[in-house]
């Protein structure tokens, strides 16, 4: 498993506003939209392409496409529903699909209760999206699912991450070059509710609102 912290003043900015209890869930939404167009530069270096050929108003020439198959943003939900955007803006021809895992609140283990993704990635490059990378279960079982359907390439895209989280996908996934982790910012520590610290809170709600 590889990591990568992206170091950017910008990205710190948007971070320390995002974790300021009294930001607004408009605003909230918004910076996560613009945090994750900054992160899905870091996290698309490796994107497959391929050359193609175009003809300039002067002459004909070689250019690069994204290739194909076209790479596949999935979002865990219901909180990696808030950054599809960014990454979509930045990946306009990618496919889309979905993954709903929680956690359970007592044993912290990631349970699967929504999936929309075709049954064969072989050959696919995956874009997992999660805030937060806390305790690692979820986003270990999401990297592992589509592991296990074909997919190759898997970067998970996250906004804060733990140690304790970051340790466990490296554990999961040992050596593997072809799972990546790109986060803003690694934060202290879990406490005792697995939640990061000092975080944000929950993401979810802070995106959406208490359900």
């Amino acid at each position: 498993m590889q990591l990568h912290v992206a170091d950017h003043p910008l990205i710190a900015h948007k971070v320390t506003v995002l974790r300021d209890k009294n930001t607004p869930s408009p605003t909230f939404r918004l910076l996560v939209d613009e945090l994750v167009t900054l992160l899905a530069y870091e996290a698309t270096r490796q994107v497959r392409v391929q050359d193609c050929v175009v003809q300039t108003p002067l002459q004909e020439t070689t250019g690069t496409k994204i290739a194909s198959p076209a790479p596949l943003i999935v979002p865990i939900l219901r909180a990696g529903l808030g950054m599809l955007d960014g990454m979509t803006r930045m990946l306009p021809s990618a496919e889309v699909g979905f993954l709903g895992l929680k956690r359970d609140e007592e044993t912290l283990e990631a349970i699967t209760y929504a999936n929309r993704l075709p049954d064969d990635l072989t050959g696919r490059q995956v874009f997992l999206v999660d805030p937060m990378l806390a305790t690692g279960g979820s986003l270990v079982a999401a990297i592992e699912y589509v592991l296990e359907r074909g997919a190759t390439d898997v970067t998970c895209v996250c906004l804060l991450a733990a140690p304790e989280g970051i340790e466990r996908v490296r554990t999961a996934m040992g050596d593997r070059v072809d799972v990546s982790v790109v986060v803003a910012q690694v934060d202290e520590c879990l406490n005792d509710q697995g939640f990061i610290v000092p975080g944000l809170g929950d993401a979810g709600d802070r995106l959406y609102g208490l359900v």
